[in-house]
């Protein structure tokens, strides 16, 4: 089998390959430089950040003559032979953990080095050992044969009994950055011919959560998946969040719209995103749009709510480790601001922030400004004004019927664009050419008049009827039902004038054709 998986090929042969651990790769050279070598060392961090890397080519630097500057010189017997050196001993505590291993162990460094300077043990997952292991090690570990070394890993410092610590050096390995896992990621893309978009490989760096072998693990799989790495490809194999659903979050919290907000949280949730990952996303996220309140000169009232979001997040995201439930308390904490008299905005300040492309853009319902029709005031009094022209009981009883059949034929048919503005929806008024469907919330008004022009298309397609519709809220069908006059006569107003042929209506043909015909 001659292939290797992407981690395993570029794995760092020398120092200067090494990603984002300077400054123990400054302290280690130096200590060959200047041959200040201890006899035991421990390194400790997160999985995937170069520890057992580091503890290799710290040992091929060590038992190489010609090191220059603490790098080796790869062209030596102990260079071209370290990976089959009797002289390095690779051992892992994880199924090696009882007495009988460390009596192995305090045998075998008796034993002079065979071709080598050093006789040196790399021992991974150190924790693992037994108590009564790491007693009968202890003698050893502090006063060891002069020409052996002990390099021990561990992802769980806290399990190493203090005396143990007290007798090594030790270096902790910090997460990797993100920036430096992203440049590294389109080295070897370069190296390896994978196309690539510039948000997919963002994406990947917060998916590795600082682990470069998680990182280019990722980008192996999709690589084997599609030609391109991007996020649409990202998404059928990750749980991913977008800066879009962010913003989409942010604009729920806002307009008070409580639904639409746990519905937005259930579906991250659902596509298995870390919560540590998410809560950290829209932590910077909602930074960034503190910035620009800032730089905006916005009121202090919007910038300290936003500052409110962020602090009750941050101390969420540090106690999440101690918690099973980190989905459900991060909803308590947002619910926290829905309606909130401590944490309010004015109707002034929340258009102030809805206006600002840079703090929410205008893309969060799939691009609303691509709409068919201009949706203004005027236009949506018209379709209500034409669904009450010869509207009647016997009509909407009809139309409630197929308004329930075809709520079901789109969710059968998981189409994307008419799912979210079919359901929990009501028709309250139906004519023969018009219907006026009423939401609980906002947000699908606004998104369900973004695509009016789809959803006509489809009811068309399905049941040979050129309906139109217009979304209202419940709350103002409650107002419009209080201030019906049943004896006015609606007469039909043309609202051809607000058709923008740049909309979206090429989309809806896209989708389900032009045809009318009832298969």
């Amino acid at each position: 089998m001659n292939y290797k998986v992407l981690y395993r090929k570029y794995r760092p042969t020398n120092f200067d390959q090494l990603v984002g651990q300077d400054n123990i790769v400054k302290i280690l050279k130096n200590s060959i430089i200047e041959n200040k070598i201890a006899h035991a060392y421990i390194f400790t961090g997160p999985r995937g950040t170069g520890k057992t890397s580091t503890a290799k080519l710290f040992a091929k630097a060590l038992n190489c003559p010609n090191a220059k500057d603490g790098i080796p010189c790869e062209e030596c017997d102990n260079c071209v032979n370290f990976a089959t050196s009797p002289d390095i001993i690779e051992l892992d505590a994880a199924s090696n953990n009882g007495v009988d291993y460390i009596r192995e162990i305090k045998d075998g460094v008796l034993i002079a080095p065979t071709s080598s300077k050093y006789k040196i043990y790399i021992i991974d997952e150190v924790h693992m050992l037994t108590l009564a292991a790491w007693n009968a090690f202890l003698k050893t570990l502090e006063e060891p044969p002069q020409n052996v070394i002990f390099i021990l890993a561990t992802t769980e410092i806290q399990k190493v009994p203090i005396t143990v610590l007290s007798r090594c050096q030790r270096f902790d390995f910090n997460r990797i950055d993100r920036e430096l896992i992203q440049k590294h990621i389109k080295e070897i893309c370069d190296k390896e011919d994978i196309r690539y978009k510039e948000d997919a490989v963002v994406e990947i760096s917060y998916l590795s959560d600082g682990c470069m072998r998680d990182a280019l693990s990722i980008l192996d799989q999709l690589s084997k998946v599609s030609d391109e790495i991007n996020m649409e490809v990202l998404k059928q194999n990750y749980g991913t969040v977008t800066n879009d659903d962010i913003n989409k979050l942010y604009y729920d919290i806002i307009h008070n719209d409580l639904d639409e907000l746990i519905n937005d949280i259930n579906n991250t949730k659902q596509s298995g995103v870390d919560i540590k990952i998410y809560i950290s996303k829209i932590i910077e996220n909602f930074i960034a749009k503190a910035v620009d309140m800032k730089k905006k000169n916005l009121s202090n009232n919007i910038f300290n709510h936003i500052k409110g979001i962020i602090k009750v997040l941050n101390d969420l995201l540090a106690s999440i480790s101690y918690s099973t439930n980190g989905y459900l308390m991060l909803q308590l904490d947002l619910l926290s601001f829905i309606n909130s008299d401590d944490n309010k905005l004015s109707s002034r300040e929340i258009e102030q922030v809805s206006s600002n492309k840079d703090i929410i853009p205008d893309n969060i319902y799939e691009d609303i400004n691509a709409s068919y029709y201009t949706i203004c005031d005027e236009f949506i009094n018209i379709r209500i004004n034409n669904s009450f022209a010869g509207a009647s009981k016997d009509l909407k009883t009809e139309f409630v019927k197929m308004w329930t059949e075809f709520a079901a034929k789109v969710k059968e048919e998981n189409i994307k664009e008419l799912f979210n503005i079919t359901k929990d929806s009501t028709p309250v008024v139906v004519s023969a050419t018009n219907a006026i469907i009423s939401t609980k919330r906002e947000s699908l008004k606004t998104l369900g008049n973004s695509r009016l022009d789809i959803l006509e298309n489809k009811f068309n397609q399905v049941y040979n009827k050129a309906y139109k519709f217009i979304y209202i809220t419940d709350a103002e069908w409650s107002n419009i039902a209080k201030s019906f006059d049943k004896n006015k006569e609606y007469q039909l107003i043309d609202d051809s004038k607000f058709v923008n042929n740049s909309g979206s209506q090429g989309l809806a043909e896209d989708l389900f054709g032009n045809s009318v015909n009832v298969e």
